[in-house]
């Protein structure tokens, strides 16, 4: 009997060899999930009592918690990283799609600044060691040990597709996620309170590293009076943003390997991103890199010019405002035509759409629509305080149409980029049904029978050089035709990537007009104000890096 190409018992093997050993998948899905979700409230639990001075929840509790959870963590990664992976056909499958070299870099250089970030943190704190207590030393320096074991296990074990130890495995990475995002929401805390803290008197927590606010538990105040201290603090919180994204970077890594966990793939499941140094660089027009690094280079400069005059006893805050906002206003409006045009273009696009099973790709879309809601929260409530509040000023008229072009630019650069990701790669067009042949549809009930039969006319096959397979033949014949479209497509991910590093740079590393513009604060008041910016803030912030990374692999696919 005749077998097809492909088929047969070699590759349904593993199939059959993992089927005993995993009756329940969702089963052990749910285990790990309801784990992560009880150790995650207890988090919350901490991290937002020890925020407010009402509640009797100190500093040095949270710092235990999460030294106890980065511990526990890096055990378990040494012993997947020891054990788990070393067991024979552990990992008979790798993922493609996830961790893609993009990803894991980010994660590096994120990881690095993280660790310099806890070299401050231990600096600042050990100028306090006569009155304070040991676990705030111990914490930044167990935080630099997790840092780099989980750094190394995501590199080199992104792409695994475990088959052993199958619950123990999703636990630990269910656990290990949700340290990280014990550690986002710790750090996220500190940071946004370290920064309103600026725009009010009244400080609302114990997190916050200021001189006058670090007190040991007897309540002995601790004075930040050297130089170096200074330091320390200062550098402490603008390496903040880097220690946010990176534990945001890991998080979503994990979430794939857990997905991936007892998955089977097929032996030609997905494609290669692999593309060539030559077309990485040149396939474009230069037209988006160059207008996104003038853009870039104003918005770094708009950004000083902001912070040295908000910061100022005295200073132009009115003039900032109208600058930082003028610059927003074009940088969205541009980056909401370059998303038009790129959905267009996709319109007169024939390559094939991606329909394949790709958890990475699901997580991007989910992370880039979820993440959006924080801006969409932002804008439309100050689109109400704007329109319903008594100034109607220039700053006011500002103020609304930034906040109608970061919905519009929020929505269509969605649009383009969830598109992009289920577009299938350079030179993949749809399946079409071949013409039938004139000895097509003849079934043989003896092959003794075939020498009786005429011979079917040959093919015709293009001139050499010319690809074997016919569905290659068209991609050359419609190549030409597609190339203005793939250095268009190119142009366009560059200047939007561009575009969302300077718009990820300014609210991560200070800029907040929320506070500095007082209509929003006069409308809905200081308090309620500051709650919306401090929860939804992050997550916007967090959608720009997330859609650069995006962004990247749509210039790659491109």
């Amino acid at each position: 009997m005749l077998e097809a190409p492909g088929s047969g018992p070699k590759e349904s093997a593993p199939a059959a060899r993992a089927a005993p050993r995993e009756v329940w998948k969702k089963g052990g899905r749910l285990l790990s999930v309801l784990l992560s979700v009880n150790v995650l409230l207890l988090a919350s639990t901490l991290v937002s009592g020890g925020a407010f001075n009402k509640v009797a929840v100190y500093d040095t509790d949270v710092f235990a918690l999460l030294t106890t959870m980065m511990l526990l963590a890096a055990l378990w990664i040494l012993f997947y990283l020891l054990r788990t992976a070393r067991r024979p056909g552990a990992v008979p499958y790798r993922d493609a799609h996830a961790g893609p070299i993009w990803l894991r870099g980010g994660l590096v250089l994120f990881g690095i600044c993280s660790l310099v970030m806890d070299v401050f943190k231990t600096g600042y704190y050990s100028s306090f060691l006569e009155c304070q207590s040991a676990i705030k030393i111990l914490h930044p320096l167990i935080q630099a040990v997790f840092v780099i074991v989980q750094t190394y296990f995501l590199w080199v074990s992104a792409k695994d597709c475990v088959h052993v130890h199958l619950d123990l495995t999703r636990c630990g990475l269910m656990f290990t996620l949700t340290t990280n995002l014990a550690i986002w929401m710790a750090a996220v805390v500190d940071e946004s309170v370290h920064q309103g803290s600026a725009h009010s008197n009244a400080s609302h927590t114990r997190l916050l590293p200021d001189p006058e606010r670090v007190s040991s538990s007897s309540g002995d105040a601790c004075s930040c009076d050297t130089a170096v201290c200074q330091i320390f603090q200062q550098g402490y919180f603008y390496l903040y943003p880097f220690n946010i994204e990176y534990s945001l970077f890991a998080s979503t890594m994990l979430y794939v390997m857990w997905k991936n966990v007892g998955r089977l793939l097929a032996a030609t499941h997905g494609h290669s991103h692999t593309v060539s140094r030559a077309s990485l660089f040149r396939e474009t027009y230069f037209a988006g890199p160059i207008l996104g690094l003038i853009l870039f280079v104003v918005g770094l400069a708009v950004f000083i010019f902001y912070e040295v005059q908000v910061s100022e006893e005295g200073g132009r805050t009115q003039q900032a405002l109208v600058t930082y906002y003028s610059f927003n206003i074009v940088c969205l409006g541009l980056m909401t035509l370059v998303s038009l045009s790129g959905s267009v273009i996709y319109r007169f696009d024939r390559r094939a759409m991606d329909h394949h099973k790709n958890p990475t790709r699901t997580l991007d879309v989910a992370l880039l629509m979820g993440a959006a809601l924080g801006q969409y929260a932002i804008s439309y409530y100050s689109i109400v305080a704007v329109v319903v509040g008594t100034p109607r000023d220039l700053l006011g008229a500002l103020n609304l149409a930034h906040a109608l072009l970061m919905i519009a630019q929020h929505t269509f650069q969605n649009v383009f980029i969830i598109e992009s990701l289920h577009r299938g790669p350079p030179g993949e067009v749809p399946q079409e049904s071949p013409p039938k042949e004139p000895c097509q549809g003849l079934t043989f009930d003896n092959l003794d029978a075939l020498h009786t039969l005429p011979a079917c006319p040959p093919t015709p096959r293009l001139v050499t050089p010319s690809p074997a397979d016919p569905q290659a033949a068209v991609t050359v014949i419609l190549a030409p035709r597609d190339h203005w479209r793939r250095r268009c497509l190119k142009d366009i991910s560059l200047f939007l990537l561009l575009c969302n590093i300077i718009l990820w740079i300014m609210p991560a590393f200070g800029a907040r007009p929320h506070f500095s513009n007082t209509v929003e604060v006069d409308f809905y008041g200081y308090s309620l104000w500051a709650a919306i910016v401090n929860v939804c803030l992050p997550f916007g912030i967090f959608y720009r890096m997330h859609a650069v990374s995006s962004l990247l692999e749509v210039y790659v696919l491109s």
